[in-house]
C-alpha cells in the first residue's frame, strides 16, 4: 500500500511559478500510474495531470494545458508538478494519487492519495 506525500505548495502572485512533489513509500512506484487533481472551496475535485508508469505519456486539463508540466522520477520514488504563469482560479488544494492501470480523469478510479497542499495564487 502506497502512501504519498506532497510538498511545495504555498502563496504566490499571479504570473509566478511553483513545483509541487510528491513522494511514495509502501508501494512500488513504478507500477502506479501517478496524477495530480485540485480542489477549491465549494467545488468538486477536478483533474489536473497525469502520467504514465514510465513517463512517456503525460495527460492534462485543459485549463492547465501549456503552463503545468507534471514529470517523474521513478528513481526518487517522486512525481512533480511544475506550474508556470499561475492564476487566482490555480487556487485550491493540490492532491497527488496513484493507480494501477492506464491513466485517468476521474479521481475515483485513483487508489492511493496524499493529504493535499495548499496552493494559493494572489491578484
Amino acid at each position: 500500500q502506497a502512501q504519498l506525500v506532497e510538498s511545495g505548495g504555498g502563496l504566490v502572485q499571479a504570473g509566478d511559478s511553483l513545483r509541487l512533489s510528491c513522494t511514495a513509500s509502501g508501494g512500488t512506484f513504478i507500477s502506479y500510474t501517478m496524477g495530480w487533481f485540485r480542489q477549491a472551496p465549494g467545488k468538486e475535485r477536478e483533474f489536473v495531470a497525469a502520467i504514465s508508469v514510465s513517463g512517456g505519456t503525460t495527460y492534462y486539463a485543459d485549463s492547465v494545458k501549456g503552463r503545468f508540466t507534471i514529470s517523474r522520477d521513478n528513481a526518487k520514488n517522486t512525481v512533480y508538478l511544475q506550474m508556470n504563469s499561475l492564476k487566482p482560479e490555480d487556487t485550491a488544494v493540490y492532491y497527488c494519487a496513484a493507480r494501477f492501470g492506464s491513466a485517468s480523469t476521474k479521481w475515483n478510479n485513483y487508489n492511493y492519495w496524499g493529504q493535499g497542499t495548499q496552493v494559493t495564487v494572489s491578484t
